[in-house]
């Protein structure tokens, strides 16, 4: 990772983020709960949740958070930036296990420091920004026939998701919510990136608000945002929390990072040494999702009570 002003300032930003995302999960959660216990749920159908203030703290947790991912996303590469929320996965979990009871059982802990490891490779081999001077660059790399196709596939799936999945999977499939936020979050941060470079740029001196191009990716943003606050409620009011927060990262991440490589074509400067040692650091990412998630529910289950057979009835009668 190159080490310039730029990058420092979307380190920091991106840390911040980490925090206040990982924190809204739980508040969020908090107040998902208790209106699931006085009306109808999310999950249900349900809009209770938007009576209760612990979820508004939580969306204001959130907002601050993405504002402050937002403006990172303006200083340095998705490849930098992305895998950072890592952290948010750590501090939701942790945070889940003291306050909302969800158990982090030691394989959990274990992941959680796969996924920290990984992070820290890939932040540790991330390209250089691409110079940009305009909003318009943007919008050229937009329109190249690569990123064309990634977006009417990443539509297309959406679409499925929505209306032929979710009807029948949503309540017993975590991926079903979990690709829709992740889908539409990897155009998000293109958009984002867009939006945030005009800002950028306008705040230089160099009004980008001017473009048609700006005004574009700002209605795609709030959209898509939208869309994923629904699913991702969805999803918590569902599932277990230190799940979904993991699993969204690694989809989110992946599907990001994908979105980028393509669009800004990060991997242009790089070797095949860096870009392998990137690899590595998702394969570990990966890997510490797979723990979570498979040992989210160790230690949790009842003991069950012992089974007599005829013997043993005999025998104590004797």
């Amino acid at each position: 990772m190159g080490i310039s002003k730029d990058n420092v300032t979307g380190l920091i930003l991106a840390l911040s983020s980490s925090i206040f995302i990982g924190s809204s999960f739980i508040i969020k959660k908090m107040g998902l709960k208790k209106a699931g216990n006085t009306g109808k749920s999310a999950a249900s159908g349900g809009h209770d949740y938007l009576y209760e203030p612990w979820w508004w703290i939580g969306m204001v947790s959130m907002i601050v958070g993405e504002i402050a991912n937002f403006a990172a996303y303006a200083f340095a590469p998705a490849l930098l930036v992305t895998p950072l929320g890592a952290l948010s996965i750590i501090f939701s979990a942790v945070l889940a296990h003291f306050i909302l009871q969800e158990k982090l059982h030691i394989f959990g802990m274990l992941g959680c420091a796969l996924c920290m490891v990984g992070s820290t490779t890939i932040v540790l081999h991330a390209p250089h920004e691409r110079v940009i001077h305009s909003v318009k660059e943007v919008w050229q790399l937009a329109t190249e026939i690569g990123f064309i196709i990634y977006v009417v596939a990443v539509v297309l799936i959406v679409v499925v998701l929505i209306f032929y999945c979710v009807p029948r999977y949503g309540q017993t499939h975590l991926f079903v919510y979990v690709a829709i936020c992740s889908l539409t979050g990897s155009l998000t941060v293109m958009g984002v990136k867009a939006v945030g470079i005009a800002l950028k740029l306008t705040f230089e001196g160099s009004n980008q608000f001017k473009y048609f191009q700006t005004w574009f990716f700002t209605v795609l943003v709030i959209g898509f945002c939208l869309l994923q606050i629904n699913y991702l409620n969805k999803a918590l009011d569902t599932f277990n929390t230190a799940v979904v927060s993991p699993v969204y990262y690694v989809m989110f991440t992946t599907l990001t990072i994908f979105a980028s490589i393509i669009m800004f074509k990060d991997w242009d400067t790089q070797n095949a040494s860096q870009i392998a040692t990137e690899m590595c650091g998702f394969v570990t990412i990966l890997s510490g999702t797979f723990l979570l998630h498979k040992t989210k529910d160790m230690g949790s289950r009842p003991e069950e009570p012992p089974v007599f057979t005829n013997l043993d009835r005999e025998h104590d009668n004797n």
